[in-house]
This record gives structure tokens, sequence and C-alpha cells, in this order.
């Protein structure tokens, strides 16, 4: 049923089912790393691309996702295995913590695009710039 709550999306924080999942159904992953609640071209981000319908049409059948985030305030604090994920995935691919950062790995978990920063562009050509990686990758 959580499927059908807000969007067909689901951001999963856990990369190692992210990669089972995406070799499963044979989809790219599209890992954003954030800080929701203090970073403002992280929530840019979300808002304007990652919760576009235009990209949710498209990940829905093309993409695992998962986020990374890093909260500070303390009510948003994350549970302690989730924090541990995100600071083991932040290791693996954003050593020097940039924030919004944002890759598409394949199953195997290599880097096939990354988005510094805020894309200051729209969720049509943020997919775009997906699909024929994504089409590539078959």
């Amino acid at each position: 049923m959580a499927a059908f709550l807000l969007s067909g999306v689901t951001w999963m924080g856990d990369f190692k089912a992210a990669t089972t999942e995406a070799a499963k159904e044979d989809k790219l992953i599209l890992v954003n790393f954030s800080g929701s609640d203090w970073c403002g071209p992280c929530i840019r981000l979300r808002k304007e691309i990652l919760e576009s319908s235009t990209f949710e049409n498209y990940a829905k059948d093309h993409l695992v996702l998962v986020r990374a985030d890093f909260p500070r305030q303390k009510k948003n604090q994350l549970d302690a295995a989730q924090v541990k994920r995100n600071e083991a995935l932040a290791d693996k691919y954003n050593p020097e913590g940039k924030f919004p950062f944002t890759l598409l790995v394949d199953k195997n978990g290599k880097v096939l695009k990354e988005w510094d920063g805020y894309p200051n562009e729209s969720p049509e050509k943020f997919v775009s710039e997906i699909n024929p990686i994504a089409n590539a990758s078959h």
C-alpha cells in the first residue's frame, strides 16, 4: 500500500538492498546525498526536480532511488543504523561531503554520471541526461 501514498516512487535508505533490486529489475540507481533540513539547494533539488511528476514518472519504470540524508536538527535525526548506512555510502561515493550530490550508478555500484550541487535545469532536462545512459545499460 505504501507505494500509493503521495507519489509512485519510493526512496530507499539501504544501498545494498537497492543494488539487489536494481539487479533484479535491470534498473540503474540514483543516489541523492542531501541535508534535508539545512541545505537550501538540497531542498530545492528535491522540490523542483526529484518530486516533480516528470521525474517520478520516469523513475518509476527506470530507476531505483536511494537517499542518503544528513539532517542536522535533533527532531529530524535518523536512527543509528540508517546514519551508519548513510555514512558508509558517503565514505564510498561522497568523501568530500558535497551537498547536494547526486549520482547515477549501475547495479554493481559503478558511477555512470554525477551532478555536483543543484542541477540548474528543468526536470525534463534532468531526465534527458539519465535516459540515454539507462538505455545504453540494457
